[in-house]
C-alpha cells in the first residue's frame, strides 16, 4: 500500500491520519454522527485478508472527515433538496435554451 499525499483543501490542515487508531480520533472529532461506530461496524464485518476491501473503507472514512473539514462541502451537504432541485431546473432550462 502506498501512502496518501495529504490533503490540504480549503480548510488548510487535516488531522493526521495515517494509523487505524489516527483514522477513529478524527471520526469522533470532525467526522458526521455515527461515523466512528459505522466504521468499526464495517471494520468488524470485513475478512482482514481481504486488504482491497480493508482499504476501500478506510479510504471511504478518511475521505468523510477530509469532507466534513471542507467549507464548500459541507454547505453543499447541508442544501435543501427543493434548493438543489430548483438549481437543476434552472441549469436545464438554460442548456435548453442555447
Amino acid at each position: 500500500m502506498t501512502a496518501q499525499p495529504e490533503y490540504t483543501g480549503p480548510s488548510g490542515s487535516v488531522p493526521p491520519m495515517r494509523t487505524l487508531a489516527e483514522l477513529r480520533e478524527a471520526l469522533i472529532a470532525y467526522g458526521f454522527a455515527g461515523d466512528r461506530q459505522e466504521f468499526d461496524a464495517e471494520l468488524g464485518a470485513v475478512d482482514l485478508d481481504d486488504l482491497t476491501r480493508v482499504r476501500e473503507i478506510v479510504q471511504a472514512y478518511r475521505h468523510r472527515v477530509l469532507l466534513a473539514r471542507d467549507p464548500n462541502a459541507t454547505a453543499a451537504i447541508a442544501r435543501s433538496n427543493d434548493d438543489v432541485a430548483a438549481e437543476l431546473r434552472r441549469k436545464l432550462s438554460e442548456a435548453d435554451g442555447r
